[in-house]
């Protein structure tokens, strides 16, 4: 990848997935939400950078290279950690995840957007963990006046604290970014009993141009200025939910990269974003993310599959 292409730069963890079925079997997939995302555009075509906290171990160098099969670069210094962060995902019979994590999280010094860079995406667990999510916030503002900032809270309840603590992290970010993706779990953990839709325009009122919460396999709700859209998903065997989120965050990236609508000087645009664009790209996530629980493991399309 060219230092001066247009380029996607996400920021967050890189990891592996140990997952236990629950027929007692294992198996170890890299993983990790903003790397899932990163990994997406990669396979959909697109430069992207990754700045993550990877060790220079045997599951380092799984990692290296699954990222680097689908054209994900590593920003410089991205492999400081003593060891490789591994997240312990337990699936139930229908294949919902829940997880623990033996993790560390921290962003090399320098780590910064460019004038290249068309967007900014982070999430999960480096905009909540110390220390790299004052760094992940820093960098997030500095860039915000050039760059698109998209954002995932993908809370993570083992290593948040309580809801309260969370939101103390979450909401400064939702504020920033002018994307928001979410699912109804998180929001039914970080705002309990209230109608999930309800909470996406509460937040659309504090800055983002679009909110998008997801409902699994009842497809996607967003808004926007301009309303409220609402997508299915298809219909498909489930194997596992891994990844399914993150793929669907790294197709709306995509999305709205090909409607013209990353970069700090679209942001006008992307705040008058009409329904017509958004079903258009909501619809291209849902099949995505189809496409990912259908196989096992965080396992996203390439972009001949999703046209296909």
């Amino acid at each position: 990848m060219s230092p001066h292409a247009p380029h996607v730069l996400v920021v967050g963890e890189a990891l592996v997935d140990e997952v236990r079925r629950a027929d007692g079997t294992t198996a170890e997939h890299p993983g990790g939400s903003p790397a899932n995302v990163a990994l997406t555009l990669g396979r959909l075509g697109r430069d992207v950078l990754l700045a993550t906290h990877l060790g220079r171990d045997e599951r380092g160098g799984q990692v290296r290279a699954w990222l680097a099969d689908s054209g994900v670069a590593l920003t410089p210094r991205s492999d400081g950690a003593a060891a490789t962060s591994v997240a312990r995902a337990v699936l139930d019979g229908s294949g919902a995840a829940t997880y623990d994590f033996a993790i560390t999280w921290d962003l090399a010094d320098g780590t910064a957007a460019t004038d290249s860079t068309l967007a900014v995406h982070t999430g999960s667990i480096a905009a909540v963990l110390e220390p790299g999510a004052t760094a992940v916030h820093d960098l997030v503002l500095t860039a915000r006046d050039h760059a698109t900032i998209t954002y995932d809270p993908n809370a993570r309840p083992s290593l948040m604290g309580t809801p309260d603590a969370a939101l103390e992290r979450i909401e400064p970010l939702v504020c920033a970014a002018d994307v928001v993706k979410v699912s109804d779990e998180d929001l039914e953990w970080l705002h309990p009993g209230t109608d999930p839709v309800e909470v996406a325009w509460t937040w659309a009122a504090q800055g983002p141009a679009v909110v998008v919460v997801t409902f699994g396999g009842e497809g996607a709700v967003a808004v926007c200025a301009a309303g409220e859209v609402r997508v299915a998903a298809p219909r498909v065997e489930v194997v596992d939910t891994v990844g399914a989120g993150d793929t669907f965050m790294g197709a709306l990236i995509d999305g709205l990269w090909e409607q013209n609508l990353l970069g700090g000087d679209r942001r006008d645009a992307l705040r008058a974003v009409g329904p017509e664009v958004l079903t258009a790209v909501l619809e291209r996530c849902v099949a995505a993310a189809a496409i990912t629980v259908s196989r096992a493991g965080a396992n996203p399309p390439r972009r001949d599959e999703l046209t296909s």
